[in-house]
């Protein structure tokens, strides 16, 4: 068997273990084994949301690195304003800071609208702001939290920012493999197409997504439960998006990040923290594929996938999960009815 048919059996066997392939240990033996460098994203314009901690932070850190115009989408100022000079500091490079409550569709509208209408350019969203509440709570518009801040907010943010998102990319890319690649030019350069991505979990693999109860409010509440349904939903959103895609359209995709040290997992999920702690990735790795996908050609990362660790994964692992594509019309259909862009 060749080198490549080994790393290939290796990383699809991690996969399988789960332990593996979403620990420290699988992006680890990854990088090793595929010789990754930090990906260069230079002259892209980039938005982040939930950017001031954990993964949102980690991403807007390295796309700074890596060149790009960082947008970082923070609910809480002074906690982004804090994040943005630690970047300033890190990089040399100032991000953009925009408030935004992703759980409140007005705050969502108010800011989209504004952007779009200023004119700025925007290459790449990264949709990668959520939650996981311990308790069952209600928004002001009335709607679960989890549901409001994973699913609703990121989908209207999306829709009302494709005006930014349509049309040609801006900026060029070294290219890794030399002039002639897949996706290069003649000048030894490569172009990205525009993408939006979808931070999901693998926590996704667990749950389908209920169009019959869809804030599941006719359950009890168990914060993984609810989580898990949210990010299963937001990988049907973005197989939607990719294939209502026409031409001039950005590339939708989703990913997750593998078991990640993070405030989100330690606060949320003590117990699981505590027994795979010492194994949990660091934010900045499991935000790696989010930052190789905002520079990565439509070639190295087709829309209408899954990824993790820089490469496409299954989206399902047992059969109850899995839904047709009449269930993920009719959850798109369901986004814009609640998000008032069915009436628009």
């Amino acid at each position: 068997m060749s080198r490549e048919g080994v790393v290939r059996a290796v990383d699809k066997a991690m996969d399988f273990t789960v332990v593996l392939g979403f620990s420290e240990i699988g992006s680890d033996l990854r990088r090793r084994m595929h010789g990754w460098d930090t990906p260069r994203v230079d002259g892209r314009s980039v938005m982040v949301t939930g950017a001031n901690a954990g993964l949102g932070k980690a991403i807007c850190l390295d796309l700074a690195r890596g060149g790009a115009h960082v947008h970082m989408v923070c609910r809480n100022r002074e906690k982004g304003e804090r994040a943005r000079a630690e970047i300033e500091i890190e990089t040399g490079v100032e991000p953009g800071l925009h408030i935004c409550d992703l759980s409140d569709l007005d705050s969502v509208r108010n800011f989209a609208t504004g952007f779009v209408d200023r004119g700025t350019g925007l290459d790449v969203l990264i949709n990668n702001a959520g939650v996981m509440p311990p308790e069952r709570v209600h928004t002001d518009q009335g709607f679960e939290l989890t549901f409001a801040t994973n699913l609703l907010g990121p989908f209207l943010l999306t829709e009302l920012l494709m005006p930014a998102l349509r049309g040609d990319a801006t900026g060029q890319f070294p290219e890794a493999d030399g002039p002639g690649s897949a996706g290069s030019g003649s000048d030894g350069t490569r172009a990205a197409p525009k993408r939006v991505v979808m931070m999901s979990s693998g926590g996704m693999y667990s749950s389908g997504f209920s169009l019959e109860d869809p804030q599941l409010e006719d359950k009890q509440y168990k914060p993984t439960a609810v989580y898990a349904h949210t990010k299963r939903a937001e990988v049907m959103l973005a197989d939607e998006w990719q294939s209502r895609a026409e031409d001039g359209d950005p590339v939708f995709c989703s990913m997750h990040p593998g078991w990640a040290d993070t405030e989100g997992v330690t606060d949320a999920l003590p117990a699981f923290n505590r027994i795979v702690g010492p194994i949990l990735r660091t934010a900045a790795e499991g935000g790696d594929t989010a930052v190789w996908l905002a520079g990565a050609t439509e070639e190295e990362a087709p829309g209408g996938e899954f990824y993790q660790d820089r490469e496409s994964r299954p989206k399902h692992r047992i059969p109850r999960t899995r839904e047709s594509a009449h269930d993920r019309k009719r959850l798109y259909e369901l986004c814009a009815e609640l998000t008032g862009l069915a009436s628009a």
